[in-house]
């Protein structure tokens, strides 16, 4: 079955088989936080992103991969992203990663603090830092241009189908949040850049970038 993006608690797994890496989706908690497996097809190294609950169901993720986890990225500090995050990084003993103004909240320490412009590293898979303030001070994006098809970006909690991140609560920007995404996300990837969020279904920037102007007059 053709990928869709799509997937609830407790559900199957999808997937998207490209020429150079295989990403897996699935969702976890009663907040239906997205978990996200990259295999880096010529090696094998993997790369998860969000830890975000339930280790048992994504060490079984990872499994679904080649078994081994090399890389385990956090895309933000909040409560419901990082609720397996230190039982997986003790079980795999994967190099750990997070926003730099992130990583003194996290339960985990991380091995590598993030910021805006680094590059990490996934077996021939190179996956671009996006610092996007403003859902949180530390927030990361990831990007990996395909040289075979289009960008596929992991934006966490920043960038959604329909608009930004939450910025409701004390601390929150939603004027830095939307500079970011549109200085950092809009202004460097083109209409066919597939994104994939830190809940629900995913989206292209082409879909979205007619709707900026109507986010920034709405405010969220």
């Amino acid at each position: 079955m053709s990928y869709t993006g799509h997937v609830v608690p407790g559900g199957p797994t999808d997937t998207r088989v490209l020429g150079r890496a295989t990403i897996r989706k699935m969702s976890v908690s009663e907040m239906h936080n997205n978990v996200y497996l990259i295999t880096c097809t010529a090696t094998g190294e993997q790369l998860l992103i969000d830890a975000a609950d339930d280790a048992h169901r994504c060490l079984g993720l990872v499994r679904e991969g080649t078994g081994r986890l090399g890389h385990l990225v956090t895309t933000h500090q909040h409560w419901d992203h990082v609720r397996a995050l230190a039982e997986v990084a003790r079980a795999t003993g994967a190099a750990t990663y997070a926003g730099a103004e992130d990583a003194d909240a996290l339960p985990h320490a991380p091995d590598v603090r993030l910021r805006h412009g680094d590059v990490v590293t996934v077996g021939e898979l190179e996956l671009d830092v996006i610092h996007l303030r403003g859902h949180t001070p530390g927030s990361v994006a990831l990007s990996w241009s395909d040289p075979d098809g289009h960008t596929h970006l992991f934006t966490g909690d920043s960038l959604f189908p329909g608009g930004v991140g939450n910025t409701k609560n004390p601390g929150q920007s939603f004027e830095s949040l939307y500079r970011d995404v549109v200085e950092r996300v809009f202004a460097t990837h083109d209409d066919d850049t597939w994104f994939y969020p830190g809940h629900g279904d995913d989206g292209t920037i082409g879909a979205e970038r007619p709707h900026l102007d109507e986010w920034r007059e709405r405010g969220w």
